[in-house]
């Protein structure tokens, strides 16, 4: 069975989760892990690519990553950097947009090099945006938004009465971009862990007991169709 390709999300939104327990049960160390699931997302975003999809944004690292070993996120901060410097020249072959969601700015100046180059190397491709949320929280991106807003009626560009679900959106990290259709998450885990909680309010969720380096193409066709089935109301009746 195939989707139908005039009814295709606009926007996926993936919480990439697995990658540690998946090495764990082979016996591998869990940077063999993160090695792996970045393997697995260069083929999922390149599927995504090719059948047409506009956004897809993953769940790279978020803000609470960093209470993990400082092993592990020294291991999994470096595999981002070389993955970012190696990946632009592929995305921009391929035709793939590259931006980056969360605090950033807070990482090594050399990873902020690499994100910045990405950026500007692929801005004007016009295929897949392809958004990694990296040092990403979704609470925190909220609180920025508000100070933002703040800010602007402090400095009398809006007034109070101005604030609505437009501007807001217009603060946060995707600001121009479309809320996600569908949101999935591998692993068997059922919650959204602080990924996107403002643009998802209407996203369909699809959960999957797959860790993330097994999942493939077909797994996303899978998950299309079984967002094709299912009735958006928008809390309409």
């Amino acid at each position: 069975m195939e989707f139908k390709k005039e009814e295709l999300p606009t926007h996926i939104a993936i919480i990439m989760d697995g990658n540690r327990r998946w090495a764990k049960a082979k016996g591998m160390p869990v940077a063999f892990g993160h090695k792996e699931g970045a393997k697995t997302l260069e083929k999922i975003v390149r599927h995504a690519n090719k059948i047409g999809l506009k956004y897809i944004t993953v769940y790279a690292f978020s803000t609470e990553n960093w209470k993990r070993t400082e092993e592990e996120v020294s291991a999994l901060m470096l595999l981002l950097q070389n993955y970012i410097e190696e990946y632009s020249k592929r995305a921009d072959s391929e035709n793939i947009r590259v931006k980056f969601l969360g605090d950033w700015t807070v990482l090594k100046p050399k990873m902020q090099k690499g994100i910045q180059d990405c950026m500007e190397r692929t801005k004007n491709n016009t295929g897949v945006t392809f958004n990694i949320a990296l040092n990403y929280g979704g609470r925190a991106e909220i609180i920025k938004a508000v100070k933002e807003i703040v800010k602007d009626v402090e400095e009398k560009k809006i007034s109070i009465e101005d604030i609505n679900e437009e501007v807001i959106s217009s603060k946060l990290y995707t600001t121009g971009q479309p809320d996600p259709d569908l949101l999935i998450r591998t692993s068997g885990e059922q919650r959204t862990s602080n990924f996107l909680p403002w643009q998802i309010v209407y996203s369909e969720f699809l959960f999957l007991d797959k860790y993330w380096p097994d999942f493939n193409e077909e797994d996303l066709d899978n998950a299309i169709i079984e967002y094709q089935k299912r009735t958006r109301k928008f809390g309409a009746n």
